[in-house]
């Protein structure tokens, strides 16, 4: 067994143990939601970008997924699985690692916590690809550019991303915080009004670092047939920069028809971050083998009866084939 992976499971033995012991005190301070963006459609913002068919750098990219291994009211058990991808050309590199983490509290505690977890996970693999980096490369975040402080990606990476010259951005899968001043979906309205051909709508809204929004805000369409567009957050030390010029080497990535309009490099990092089923099930095997090995199995084993029986009712033999965490 990976010894990073049994270091998880004594983990969990003595916060589970703990739980038993002495229950659950709830104590939690709610985090503010992102905050919406409110802004009016101009049309005049809307650039051309070039449709690049080759572009010789390097784009790295990280995504992390979790996975509910055992649950029940006050705590869970969950695999996080965060992967990186390289695309150069046409040449795939990956990498992943997993961690195996217990958390205590009630589901929408859980939730928050999870979400932090993720992206520091994801922040830290970041970190770990820039000695493969170099300037001018790209590293892309799946996200907003929120960065510092709780449920946000680790500053040191923006830090380190500024020094080597690295192009940091942040794109994200959807953004239901960005409005146009009648309350509409801004990305489907400035995709209503823009030309055919890629292009980008910059700024939607500036950085502010004291807000812990580290980029600029545009929205891009980054292939000519595709259907969607998205936000894209362009760090603040890469706007002093031809803003098209940045931004159209990403066309060379986002003609794949598996995500057609998206980075290929984002959708490898959310692929290879899955889990096969039987790898979950090997990992539900070896955690009631350890929760066993010190009397905890039988008692915990119940108070997840006390919380799956809904999910049984839909045909859910283990929580991770009923899902419910919420994506972000």
């Amino acid at each position: 067994m990976n010894k990073k992976v049994q270091a998880d499971f004594d983990e969990m033995k003595e916060i589970l143990k703990n739980y038993v012991e002495k229950g659950c005190i709830v104590d939690f301070k709610d985090v503010k939601a992102e905050p919406s963006i409110v802004v009016k459609l101009i049309p005049s913002k809307i650039a051309p970008l070039t449709n690049m068919k080759s572009c010789d750098v390097h784009f790295f990219a990280v995504d992390c997924s979790t996975r509910t291994l055992k649950r029940a009211n006050n705590w869970g058990i969950y695999l996080f699985r965060v992967s990186s991808a390289t695309v150069r050309n046409r040449n795939v590199d990956w990498s992943f690692k997993e961690r195996v983490q217990t958390i205590r509290g009630v589901s929408y505690v859980r939730r928050k916590i999870l979400q932090e977890i993720r992206l520091q996970l994801e922040s830290e693999m970041a970190l770990g690809l820039l000695h493969e980096a170099n300037e001018n490369d790209y590293i892309l975040l799946d996200g907003a550019s929120y960065f510092g402080g709780e449920r946000k990606f680790n500053a040191l990476l923006y830090e380190e991303c500024e020094k080597k010259g690295i192009k940091l951005l942040a794109l994200s899968k959807q953004s239901p915080m960005l409005r146009d001043d009648k309350g509409r979906d801004l990305i489907a309205a400035t995709y209503m009004v823009a030309p055919q051909n890629p292009w980008v709508y910059y700024p939607v809204k500036k950085a502010n670092i004291h807000d812990h929004l580290y980029g600029d805000v545009s929205i891009v369409k980054l292939c000519e047939d595709s259907p969607r567009a998205f936000r894209c957050d362009i760090m603040s030390y890469l706007t002093s920069q031809d803003i098209p010029s940045l931004l159209s080497p990403l066309s060379t990535i986002s003609e794949d028809p598996r995500c057609l309009g998206y980075p290929v490099v984002l959708w490898l990092a959310h692929h290879f971050s899955g889990v096969a089923e039987a790898k979950l099930l090997q990992y539900h095997v070896q955690i009631e083998e350890e929760l066993a090995s010190v009397g905890l199995l039988d008692i915990l084993r119940q108070e997840e009866l006390a919380c799956n029986f809904a999910d049984e009712l839909h045909g859910a033999k283990y929580a991770f084939n009923w899902e419910w965490i919420e994506r972000v």
